[in-house]
């Protein structure tokens, strides 16, 4: 018997051997008795054994049915019971759920939303691969990632998790005491110390872009400090080593504290922002949108108590 035909005729057969009837089983089932009937000895005949005893007056179990019986009856339960865990994971948020993210989006977007997840939706587990390099969703098992919208491929669906990015040069006001302020990037050949990122995957360590009318050029600053980790750049530019390159709302507190100050900001340019991406056959996923609403909600109230950009220079 082929495993196409082996389902064929069980929920017959069982609902026959609960009901004792041919006729009961179909009302059960919603079926007419002749369709019963006819499954039911479909069934016989794969099988070359007899089921059932009939008689005109009641209908009975063989061994050789009573035996059946009582190993698919516990494996039918099973299989409704699965099925109806699908209606758990089509209403209730609950389930693993996958993402990917950039360093840049560990304190912008995991570290004030996953409290609130979690304690909004417990039975919804979460796993973060911090990751910078591009992927590919399905083919390393991800429900969804975190990009910058530039980089994110056409075909996924996209939601902003942040406003764009201004992209600044940042320092320490000690720095700028010892190292002057450049007056535009040119400049910055010129007796200062940046702190450089190298792209981990790629290894390509990142020129810093300028941009101003029509003008627009890309700069390998100098600097005796070359990381991979955006949030150790940020670190080391409080400790006063150098300038940085960085998105403003990842150096928001900093800049609104004045422990950091930005030069030439008529020279930086603005990009898309962080956005969540997934695929179309994502979208309904409970334990998804559940993610969306507590990230809409939190990155909302958190954007609200910023500043609106930090591309002023500080004197």
């Amino acid at each position: 018997m082929s495993r196409s035909d082996a389902f064929q005729g069980v929920a017959e057969f069982l609902a026959v051997a609960e009901q004792a009837s041919f006729r009961r089983a179909a009302g059960v089932l919603g079926v007419t008795p002749a369709a019963v009937s006819q499954a039911v000895r479909a069934l016989e005949l794969r099988t070359g054994v007899a089921l059932f005893h009939r008689t005109t007056r009641k209908v009975g179990l063989t061994e050789a049915g009573e035996a059946l019986k009582a190993r698919l009856a516990p494996a039918m339960a099973d299989m409704t019971a699965a099925f109806d865990r699908l209606d758990d994971f089509r209403g209730r948020p609950q389930g693993h759920l996958r993402l990917t993210v950039p360093r840049l989006a560990v304190d912008l977007v995991m570290v004030p939303v996953l409290p609130v997840l979690r304690r909004l939706y417990p039975e919804v587990t979460v796993e973060v691969a911090v990751q910078d390099a591009a992927v590919d969703l399905a083919d390393e098992g991800f429900d969804a990632g975190i990009r910058i919208g530039e980089f994110i491929a056409r075909d996924m669906i996209t939601l902003p998790l942040t406003r764009d990015f201004h992209w600044v040069v940042a320092g320490t006001p000690g720095y700028f005491d010892t190292h002057g302020r450049p007056s535009e990037p040119r400049a910055l050949l010129d007796g200062h110390d940046c702190i450089r990122y190298r792209y981990p995957t790629s290894g390509m360590i990142y020129r810093w872009e300028f941009e101003r009318g029509t003008e627009a050029f890309r700069l390998d600053p100098p600097g005796a400090t070359i990381v991979n980790d955006a949030a150790l750049m940020r670190e080391l530019a409080l400790a006063g080593l150098g300038l940085i390159y960085a998105a403003d709302l990842q150096i928001a507190d900093d800049l609104a504290a004045g422990r950091l100050e930005t030069v030439l900001a008529d020279w930086l340019p603005v990009s898309d922002g962080l956005r969540l991406y997934f695929p179309d056959r994502s979208r309904n996923q409970p334990k998804l949108r559940a993610f969306i609403d507590v990230a809409r909600r939190v990155l909302r109230e958190r954007a609200a108590a910023l500043p609106a950009s930090g591309r002023e220079d500080r004197p």
